[in-house]
């Protein structure tokens, strides 16, 4: 577990358990969470392909896991080196960028493939937005960011912005080339940056994707064998001469017989490891789906990336307006370097919220009775609710548990919210955070309110 990992995790236990430490304490508490062993080491969604009249079991050998010999569940386990050849290998992971399109489509009725990214007018507008934000009706001196692609997946983040505004991309195919760039080790900085600022090349010539390699080295008439060979032996990082490789001699015999550039050749063998074309362009399709939503269904689209960085969304201190989020970002400017660091992600968000605030959209307060345990709802065409669940102190469960307490009808008093089973931190939470509004603190009337 790495260490700015092992950070969050403390946060989040003390967060969910309503427990306060300093700082000291809780770095005490993630140095000894740093190091440990996460997962047993098995794949969480690894799948084989098996021929029909084939049975798995006779194939691979059959286990508890590794770390369980007890447990009740039997793995099958793959060395996938040996199998390879015979047999169809899918990683299904995870991944935010479909959730959130689902998300996207159920609040807007909108499916992700019938977003018109073939309409001239449509697409010229989104990607407008990866030269700058003014199709969001934002200026970028005001928003503090050169680029409209904030909470845009993959080209989002400070170092693709800084790609961005070096490439100035008006296509979907340089798109494509700037997010394999972005993925690759070693191909970017202290490589085809410097290659495109000195005009040795362009973009489009650029070595960008692993794809690029073996289809720009037979356009220079190396044989597609040895054109494939190389691309793999590159994309691999095993002709990067900095981790000790360099290409085969007979390749390089065969670039330089072809007269392929130097300088192409150089960049191969700096490369550590090459991003699929096939990857970038799945990547770059869903990015531009969704910044399609941002430009034409704002508040949709603000509801989810709230709810898709909710870990990061601290519900006492950004539900606030532009003024206010631009000193909580100078407050972690100012902060040191590993400090900043573990409030990446804060700030982030915080760049996004204050893009929203700028373009007209804000935050309601918590609401006791209408706000949702976990997401952020649209509560009309200029504002969104927050969860329950983004109080610090009031995690998800304990936020569920009121929301089905409420159901039963509307709270008395605090005291009749604590014998309805709230907890009574929850209720303090929900008290410090102003969501109790004029709910009293016991159900009993004093003398006077009885008119006494």
């Amino acid at each position: 577990m790495a260490e700015k990992t092992a950070y969050g995790y403390v946060l989040k236990y003390l967060e969910e358990k309503g427990l306060a430490a300093s700082n000291a304490e809780k770095e005490r508490l993630a140095a000894g969470c740093t190091g440990v062993k996460r997962t047993s080491g098995q794949h969480p969604a690894g799948m084989v392909v098996v021929p029909e009249e084939y049975e798995t079991y006779q194939l691979t050998a059959i286990q508890h896991p590794a770390d369980d010999a007890e447990s009740g569940t039997v793995t099958t386990h793959f060395d996938f080196t040996s199998m390879h050849d015979v047999l169809v290998k899918l990683d299904i992971l995870g991944h935010d960028d479909p959730t959130m399109l689902r998300n996207l489509q159920d609040m807007t009725g909108i499916k992700p493939q019938d977003v018109p990214l073939h309409d001239p007018a449509v697409f010229s507008k989104i990607i407008s937005l990866f030269s700058g934000p003014e199709a969001l009706g934002v200026k970028s001196d005001e928003l503090g960011v050169s680029t409209g692609t904030l909470g845009i997946p993959e080209f989002g983040t400070q170092f693709v912005r800084g790609m961005l505004m070096e490439t100035k991309p008006s296509s979907m195919e340089e798109l494509i080339r700037i997010s394999g760039l972005s993925h690759g080790t070693a191909v970017w900085l202290g490589n085809i940056q410097d290659l495109l600022r000195s005009g040795t090349t362009d973009l489009k010539h650029a070595i960008c994707t692993r794809d690029d390699i073996m289809n720009q080295l037979m356009g220079y008439g190396v044989a597609p064998k040895m054109s494939f060979d190389i691309m793999e032996m590159v994309r691999k990082g095993r002709a990067a001469v900095a981790k000790g490789n360099d290409l085969k001699p007979e390749m390089l015999e065969a670039m330089q017989q072809a007269n392929v550039p130097d300088w192409f050749i150089g960049a191969c063998r700096k490369i550590e490891y090459m991003f699929p074309k096939a990857h970038a362009v799945a990547y770059v399709t869903m990015a531009l789906r969704i910044a399609y939503f941002k430009i034409f269904y704002p508040v949709a689209y603000y509801a989810c990336y709230l709810h898709r960085n909710a870990e990061s969304f601290d519900g006492s201190t950004m539900i606030c307006g532009a003024e206010a989020l631009r000193g909580l970002m100078k407050q972690i400017d100012a902060m040191e370097k590993n400090e900043k660091e573990r409030n990446q992600d804060k700030y982030s968000l915080m760049e996004s919220l204050l893009e929203m605030n700028l373009r007209g959209i804000s935050l309601l307060g918590v609401d006791l009775y209408r706000s949702d345990p976990e997401k952020f709802l649209v509560a009309d065409d200029k504002h969104i609710l927050p969860p329950l669940s983004c109080l610090p102190g009031l995690g998800l469960s304990a936020a569920m548990n009121l929301a089905e307490v409420r159901e039963k009808g509307r709270f008395v008093s605090r005291e009749d919210m604590i014998r309805r089973k709230i907890g009574k931190a929850v209720v303090e939470t929900l008290a410090n955070a102003g969501c109790l509004g004029d709910i009293p603190s016991t159900s009993q009337m004093s003398l006077f309110e009885l008119g006494m």
